[in-house]
């Protein structure tokens, strides 16, 4: 049976929903990353994924500039950094460089990985469509990367910014 509801309730019911971090070089080659709460696979054949990012933010000039993103799974030990990318704006600071994070050079895409994450994919820009206030990208996987040590994902499992893994 279902009740009808205000949107603002019902939505609350989405949780644990899955964290990506999107990174993308902007004009002056500087690695920018932003955690999303939002990713899907579109395509097995060619692997294909989308983002979506609020129009506003830097990243959004950053990925037109480059043509290409990263998208990387968290691991559970990441939730600092994930609550820095998502807060911190690219336009004022280098968030790589004010939080430690390590990244290796991407191996096809001129963009880096997250070593500690749990897997990376680098994606060339496919397509891109406006979504309300966000803009969905869709990248082509031509480069994927997985942890060789076993790593819990990171998720928001409730409202207010609260991550953690999930069972």
């Amino acid at each position: 049976m279902q009740k009808k509801v205000e949107y603002t309730e019902a939505i609350k019911t989405k949780y644990p929903e899955q964290v990506v971090i999107a990174i993308a070089k902007d004009t002056n080659s500087k690695a920018n990353p932003i955690t999303l709460g939002w990713t899907m696979i579109v395509s097995g054949s060619p692997p294909m994924m989308a983002i979506a990012v609020a129009s506003t933010h830097y990243s959004v000039k950053a990925i037109h500039h480059c043509k290409c993103f990263t998208i990387a799974f968290p691991s559970a030990d990441m939730a600092d950094a994930a609550l820095f990318f998502g807060s911190h704006s690219g336009r004022d600071i280098d968030k790589f460089a004010e939080f430690n994070c390590e990244t290796a050079p991407a191996e096809v895409i001129d963009s880096v990985l997250i070593t500690d994450a749990v897997a990376n994919f680098e994606c060339t820009l496919e397509a891109e469509m406006a979504a309300g206030d966000h803009i969905i990208f869709v990248g082509k996987v031509v480069c994927s990367h997985r942890n060789t040590e076993p790593q819990k994902r990171l998720y928001t499992v409730a409202p207010g910014h609260k991550m953690g893994p999930v069972s």
